[in-house]
């Protein structure tokens, strides 16, 4: 028998792994939001995204998140003129990453929201398991 508290758990516990890995994700791109390639001409750091996964669990009985994959977003750098800078390429030219600070912060929101949705739900749940304990110890 498939017990339904568990199960809200081990889905709430799904889904905290998940946002946990993506605000990793995001700090490391807030990080090198203005890293530079350390050679001449060089690629700078490339922004990585997280792609997320939709699993079935058969032993639950449920759907559970996971981490599919961290690949590298593919959109053009941010090229400036600075000829005195140690990255500049032979035209004067630097790339920066192409990491843009509002969307990593307006993403780092969303993914706290998620997290602190799961956070509740696994406090309702274990409030919920006590509640029962309780019930059956005053039968």
């Amino acid at each position: 028998m498939i017990d339904p508290l568990n199960v809200s758990q081990k889905i709430a516990a799904a889904g905290l792994d998940v946002q946990s890995h993506r605000m990793r994700i995001i700090a490391e791109n807030m990080a090198n939001a203005q890293s530079t390639a350390s050679t001449p001409g060089g690629d700078p750091y490339r922004r990585k995204t997280i792609v997320f996964s939709n699993d079935f669990n058969e032993a639950l009985g449920a759907n559970l998140v996971g981490v599919e994959q961290i690949g590298n977003d593919q959109t053009p750098f941010r090229v400036e003129r600075n000829p005195s800078h140690p990255a500049a390429d032979a035209n004067g030219n630097v790339k920066y990453p192409n990491v843009n600070i509002l969307v990593e912060m307006a993403d780092m929101r969303e993914a706290n929201r998620s997290y602190e949705a799961n956070l509740q739900m696994m406090k309702q749940s274990r409030a919920m398991v006590l509640s029962t304990v309780d019930l059956l110890r005053s039968t």
